[in-house]
Formats: C-alpha cells, structure tokens, sequence
C-alpha cells in the first residue's frame, strides 16, 4: 500500500489524511474509470460523514441560504419547457411496483415542492432524518456551506485517496469483495432494483451506521452521492500542477467547457459526483466504489445526492 492508515487524528468533525501517492481509477467496470494512473495528494482535512440535516439547518439559520430546489426555474434558461414545471422541485426517486425496463425515466419524478426540508414532496419532512444526509442539494449549495463553514469542496482526486481508506487498488473501500462474509458494509440496494428493496433502510441512513473506512471516514461509499469541486469529462492525462514529470501531483479535473453533454439541448456544465448512493445496485449502477465516477449537471438536485466538505492545510 502506498498510502498507509496511520494514527487517526480528528478535531471538529474532521479527520486527517495524510496524503500520499496512489492508483486511481479502475478498469474493471466502467469506461469512464479508467485508465488506472499514479496520482499524489497533499495531506488535508477531511468531514468524517456527509453534512447532515441538522448541519445544513444550522447554516441556513445563520445565513437564510435558499436552496436552488426552492428557486422557481427561469423558462428562458430551459428551452421547451413545459409551464408546469415552472414552479421550485426536485428529481425523487419512486421505487415501481414491477419490474421494469433500466431506463432511468421508470423511477425518477421532478415533485414539485421536494427540497432538502421536504425530501420526498411537499407532505413529508426531516423530523427524525435530523442525522441523515442531506439530500436535494445543488452544486451552488455545497459550495455555499462549505464557504460558510471556512472549508472547501475536494478535488476527484482527493475524495477518491480518502475513500480508499489507505487500500491500494482495492476495488471497494473495504477490499475486492462488495459483500465479504455476506456483510453488508455501506448503504446501497441489495435486491431487485428499482422495485424490490432487501434493506433496513427505505432510503437514506443515519451517518455511522456502517463500519468507518481505513482512515475512519463514514459513508465514504453508497448512502448519498457526494459533489466534488472538479469539472467532468472522460479522462485523458491528468493535468500536472505541480511535482515530478511522471505523477500528477494534486490534479483538477477538466476544463469547464469540456464538461458540457454534447446531447443536451441546454449547455449545463456537469462536476463530477463519487461513492454512490442507496440506489447503486449490483444489476444496476455498481458504483458504490472508491474510483465510480458520475457527471451531475449543477443544475440538478436530487433524493440521493449529497456532499461533506475538506478543508487543506495552510488553507
């Protein structure tokens, strides 16, 4: 292992990684993983879970923030859209009731109304989810907490080291097998997907509720889907800002104008997401791995996205 678990050190919520050398990427599932390359991080700070509801309440009270999902969309911003949809809402995810084709169009409805306070619709809310993930959240959102709380949202390249936990190569967060022993080790659909769920969990669960990884970070893997600072696009060669000519030392991801889905009427630019949510399942979505990737367009808040933040040192 090229980067050893060491004494953990934790203060306010937050763990230390110590940095270090290590493989990124994969190519044994999807093509946008790969290829597999030597990447160094510096040391930083890391959330030791996702923010919680109790922790954006906290930060909306002190600042009246309103979420992108309690905005009314601009039509003119969304070419041929129907007036109806005109109105604050977000994408939830609504489970069938038989099985159906694998097309994302049989399980996702836009509710107006649902926002991160009313996470499945206008008739539901966060009493009791108060140490559940924040969900509903927008880019501009998880960059406004983490402004507000001095931190940072991490590079691809940092929440992948950190979420293998000090594991070289490894392809989940805890070793080569999802399900070692038969243990379940991170919230994510285990059954029939998108109708038949075999969990304790209907949706999200609490932070902690399944074993911290190496470097004593919870819910690295599944749960919710987590925002990084990095713009998306298949990989090439990593841009070197700096270090050896050989390994790129603290790479960003793409450019802004590479992140753009070519087959989209409307040129929303997409950052990259990681680890998953409790929707990735083995017939569908095996991203509850450190190296899975997704390009969430920043425009877009969801039931099963969210973000914890970094903070690097000397920052």
């Amino acid at each position: 292992m090229s980067a050893s678990t060491s004494t953990r050190v934790s203060t306010g919520g937050m763990i230390h990684i110590p940095g270090g050398r290590f493989v990124m990427g994969s190519e044994h599932f999807y093509r946008e993983e790969a290829p597999v390359r030597q990447v160094k991080v510096d040391s930083f700070w890391m959330d030791e879970t996702p923010v919680t509801n109790a922790q954006f309440d906290a930060f909306v009270a002190a600042t009246g923030h309103i979420t992108f999902a309690e905005i009314a969309p601009d039509p003119k911003d969304y070419p041929g859209m129907l007036p109806a949809l005109a109105h604050p809402g977000s994408l939830v995810f609504v489970p069938s009731a038989e099985p159906v084709r694998l097309d994302v169009v049989n399980w996702w409805d836009f509710r107006l109304g649902a926002d991160w306070r009313h996470p499945t619709g206008l008739d539901s809310g966060v009493n009791g989810l108060e140490d559940h993930p924040v969900v509903h959240i927008a880019f501009s959102d998880a960059k406004a907490y983490a402004e507000w709380a001095g931190k940072s949202l991490p590079t691809e390249a940092e929440w992948e080291f950190a979420a293998r936990g000090g594991l070289e190569g490894a392809d989940y967060a805890w070793g080569d097998a999802l399900a070692p022993d038969g243990a379940l080790l991170a919230n994510y659909w285990v059954g029939s997907f998108p109708y038949a769920r075999r969990s304790e969990f209907e949706r999200t669960s609490p932070v902690r509720s399944f074993p911290a990884n190496g470097y004593g970070l919870y819910d690295m893997i599944g749960n919710v889907w987590e925002w990084t600072s990095d713009w998306y696009a298949m990989p090439k060669t990593h841009r070197k800002t700096r270090g050896s000519c050989c390994v790129p030392s603290n790479p960003r991801g793409a450019l802004k104008i590479e992140s753009f889905d070519p087959n989209e009427p409307c040129r929303i630019p997409r950052k990259v997401l990681k680890g998953g949510s409790h929707l990735c399942a083995e017939s569908y979505c095996q991203r509850y791995r450190p190296a899975a990737r997704y390009p969430q367009p920043i425009d877009t808040s969801t039931s099963h996205v969210g973000f914890r933040c970094v903070r690097r040192i000397g920052a």
